[in-house]
């Protein structure tokens, strides 16, 4: 494994809500994404989902609430907790999850990634 530069993983790719893998460790893969607009209500069964902010802001719509994250926070959503991501302008986001995470918690959706590339 090399080392990974995140700033030049970021400009390989221009998507928004595209996961693209960057490594894998003890079962769960590094993902990077870009964020801007509104992702969809969803909810991860079975897994815990942490978004740490690398670059620009990150909303996160609860059912009882929003958490605001910003440029070098992290938040972890427990697993069965639904959540809507949203950025407000184009966020950089790693997100640490298990291999078995569906994007869009199982739920068919035009913003679903189904093969989600390694870079």
């Amino acid at each position: 494994m090399k080392k990974v530069n995140l700033a030049e993983k970021f400009n390989l790719f221009n998507e928004y809500w595209s996961p693209h893998i960057v490594g894998e460790l003890n079962g769960q893969y590094v993902k990077l994404v870009k964020f801007k607009g509104e992702f969809m209500w969803h909810s991860h069964a079975a897994e815990d989902e942490l978004f740490f902010v690398v670059k620009g802001t990150l909303k996160i719509e609860l059912r009882d609430g929003l958490v605001t994250v910003n440029e070098g926070e992290f938040y972890i959503v427990p697993q069965g907790v639904e959540h809507k991501p949203m950025a407000d302008e184009e966020t950089h986001i790693m997100l640490l999850e298990p291999k078995s995470t569906e994007q869009t918690g199982g739920n068919e959706s035009d913003l679903l990634v189904d093969k989600q590339p390694w870079i």
